[in-house]
């Protein structure tokens, strides 16, 4: 493959980036998954493809390009990782809540906001999501994707803590304060077996690949 670069590999696949400048393309490879866990990798592909499609051409999120086979090719985004760029500025983090409402609006629930990698800072200071693997579109906004939707915007409030905490308003603090049930129930039970299996077995780390994210936008 031309101009190709391999940004990522797992036993979900590949992540690699074609072209330079202005032509770069994002490319997700489940036929390169692990043989055990392909059904999955292809079944995840498909549902990005899903996500992509209903976001358009929103800005601040990447748009989609072709699906292929196993490979799912994305737009490039250009931006400098969360946890890099170290967001100070309130407008930022609001620019950025009004994009989760975007998102929310059409249906979309990110479910993975809490690692910082996912969120870019770009070169206007505007904000920026990426890696949409795990997240689902469900247009009728049912009981469930309130619940998810509530912890999306808690996880975007926990990143203001970190970088803006003078800016939360009281609701925003009340929001920090009270996760939602299934949250509790997932941070007491299902977290720790997810914690020994990803770092434990398979070596996995919360920011794993950050060092690659901002040029997998």
């Amino acid at each position: 493959m031309a101009d190709s670069r391999l940004l990522k590999k797992d036993m979900f696949g590949e992540i690699r980036s074609i072209g330079t400048g202005d032509n770069s393309r994002i490319v997700r490879d489940s036929g390169a998954a692990s043989a055990w866990i392909r059904w999955l990798a292809r079944r995840l592909l498909r549902r990005e493809a899903t996500v992509l499609a209903a976001l358009g051409d929103l800005d601040g999120v990447p748009h989609l390009v072709t699906v292929e086979g196993d490979c799912l090719t994305r737009s490039f985004l250009p931006g400098t990782p969360m946890h890099r760029a170290r967001p100070s500025d309130p407008a930022y983090f609001r620019a950025a809540s009004g994009l989760l409402r975007q998102l929310h609006r059409r249906g979309i629930v990110h479910n993975d906001l809490a690692k910082e990698p996912n969120l870019l800072v770009r070169d206007d200071g505007s904000p920026a999501f990426i890696d949409f693997q795990l997240a689902w579109f469900a247009p009728r906004r049912g009981r469930l994707f309130r619940l998810l939707a509530y912890e999306d915007i808690r996880h975007l409030l926990k990143h203001k803590r970190s970088y803006c905490p003078q800016q939360l308003s009281r609701r925003e603090l009340v929001i920090l304060a009270n996760p939602s049930r299934a949250s509790r129930v997932y941070m007491a039970t299902l977290k720790p077996a997810y914690m020994f299996i990803t770092r434990r077995l398979l070596g996995w780390e919360d920011r794993e690949g950050a060092a690659d994210r901002g040029d997998r936008g």
